[in-house]
């Protein structure tokens, strides 16, 4: 009896848990935002080629991280990180140009 409700509980997590997981950790559309693994250069460059963030600040805007770890509650004076653009020189020009700070 043991065995046939393990392994019904095995069947179940392979069938249900495990495809639910790889979808919620993928997050492959540029719609979703800046996701857990993504650098600021692969997140501007994700947003950009979308046709959702077609310009620069609504892409910076987007990837661009905060003090407060972009929380809602929390620190009341939340300043945005300096964007990394380690060589992009490409992105670093548009930062310029708009006003964004990063680092080189």
């Amino acid at each position: 009896m043991a065995s046939s409700t393990s392994s019904s509980l095995r069947r179940n997590v392979r069938k249900w848990l495990v495809p639910g997981l790889i979808l919620c950790l993928s997050g492959c559309a540029a719609e979703t935002g800046r996701m857990w693994n993504d650098t600021d250069v692969s997140c501007l460059r994700k947003q950009l080629g979308s046709a959702v963030h077609s310009s620069f600040p609504l892409a910076a805007n987007t990837c661009q991280r905060m003090t407060n770890h972009g929380f809602m509650f929390g620190e009341a004076t939340a300043k945005p990180i300096p964007l990394e653009l380690h060589n992009a020189p490409d992105l670093q020009a548009l930062a310029e140009e708009y006003g964004y700070s990063y680092k080189k």
